[in-house]
This record gives C-alpha cells, sequence and structure tokens, in this order.
C-alpha cells in the first residue's frame, strides 16, 4: 500500500488543486530550486519518492516523474506543479479513508529548528517551514518529469543504505532515524533473516525494494538493522 498519489491521472488531480484552491490557494513563486534540492535530499524526501533528477528511488510515495510526465508533456505549466507540490507539503493527507498510508505532515517532514516538532526529529530541521516547502516544490515543479537520468553512486554501506531508503519509515536510533509508518526497530530487533524477506518482498504498507536494491545491498542493510536493533 502506498499514501494518496500526488497526482491520480496526472492533469485531473494537477487541474483541482491548482484551480480550486486546495491548501494555500495561490500561486507561489519564491522558491529556490537550488536550496530545493538540497532539502529534498536533506529531508529523505527521496526515502519515499522517485525523482530522477535526484537520483532516489522510494516507492511508498507517487513516483513524481511519473505524476508529472504526462502533463508536462500535454503542456501544463510549471507554476501549476510548483503549487501542487506546495500544497501536499503543507497540507497533505495524513489519514486517508482508504487503506494507504497517509503522508506524514510537515511538522515531521520539515520540523522547524527550535519548534516543538524538532525534539524528535533528529538533527534535521528548517528555520522557516513555509519557505523549505516553496523551495522544495521550486525544485520538484522545475525537474519532476522532465526525463533527467541521474545515476548516483548506489551506496553499498548498509547505514547508508538505511539512511536513504528506510529510515523516513523507521525510527532506528544507531542511524538517526525518527520515522514512525513502520516499525520502531529499535523495538522490534528484527533478525537478519526478517529483514532481508520484508526488504525484497515487502508486506502490507512496505513496498519491495528488490527492483530499487541490489542483492549486495539488501544484504547490507539487512546485516546493519540485524546488528544496530540490538
Amino acid at each position: 500500500m502506498r499514501y494518496p498519489s500526488l497526482v491520480t491521472g496526472a492533469c485531473a488531480a494537477a487541474a483541482i488543486f491548482a484551480f480550486t484552491g486546495c491548501g494555500t490557494g495561490g500561486y507561489s513563486d519564491d522558491g529556490n530550486q537550488s536550496a530545493g534540492k538540497d532539502l529534498f535530499l536533506a529531508a529523505n524526501c527521496g526515502a519515499c519518492h522517485t525523482l530522477a533528477d535526484a537520483g532516489t528511488a522510494g516507492q511508498i510515495g507517487p513516483n513524481l516523474d511519473d505524476a508529472f510526465a504526462q502533463a508536462r508533456a500535454d503542456g501544463m505549466s510549471e507554476s501549476t506543479f510548483v503549487n501542487v507540490t506546495r500544497d501536499q507539503i503543507l497540507f497533505p493527507i495524513t489519514d486517508p479513508s482508504t487503506e494507504q498510508v497517509g503522508m506524514p505532515g510537515p511538522g515531521q517532514t520539515l520540523p522547524e529548528c527550535g519548534g516543538d516538532d524538532a525534539a524528535g526529529a533528529g538533527d534535521f530541521c528548517v528555520e522557516d517551514q513555509e519557505q523549505a516547502a516553496s523551495d522544495i516544490a521550486a525544485y520538484v515543479g522545475r525537474v519532476a518529469g522532465t526525463g533527467a537520468s541521474a545515476t548516483p553512486d548506489k551506496p553499498m554501506d548498509g547505514k547508508s543504505i538505511f539512511a536513504a531508503s528506510c529510515g523516513s519509515c523507521h525510527t532506528l536510533a544507531d542511524a538517526g532515524t525518527t520515522g514512525n509508518v513502520g516499525p520502531n526497530l529499535d523495538e522490534a530487533k528484527p533478525p537478519k533473516s526478517l529483514v532481508i524477506d520484508r526488504v525484497t518482498n515487502g508486506q502490507g504498507a512496505m513496498p519491495s525494494f528488490k527492483d530499487s536494491l541490489n542483492g549486495a545491498q539488501i544484504e547490507a542493510v539487512a546485516e546493519y538493522v540485524s546488528a544496530a536493533g540490538r
């Protein structure tokens, strides 16, 4: 299961969000695309979302390239993509009526430094939540669905793989992650064999990662999780 698509039929949903006043209801043009890419990576958005330009392959949330590719090809404006993305960050469906997993709210994805949410957010926080959302939206709106084919170096150590692909959903103290979509791994303490099975095949809300991680990477992250959670 995945949380509700950013775009359900790219043109239709983009039009709904852009023209029905959802969320902010206004055009955001103050985002910094360069800062947005840095934030997209720092906030670990790629653990849930595929975005070629950022080199990420998350499968829990919508594939951002697929979400906007057809709408972009049909001539829909970049400003629409920016606003759809910004509204989804700031006003997500955190508890959908379906069996899908909700998207975490901005207090979890973009906790403000010094705020109540930052206390349990590890090392990552932002000075201005709305500006951070605008920056990420400006970046995603510019690159999503453009056909970029970034091929980043794939990490091979278990801790890096976990941080890139798993930390937004799971808490693991050694990795400094506080995700609460999936089980707390410090409490669950899964054995290596179970981690390999879940990462390879998925279960329930957790997708399979066998198409985005090779065998050696799955082995490495399983070894890391089974050791770090004890």
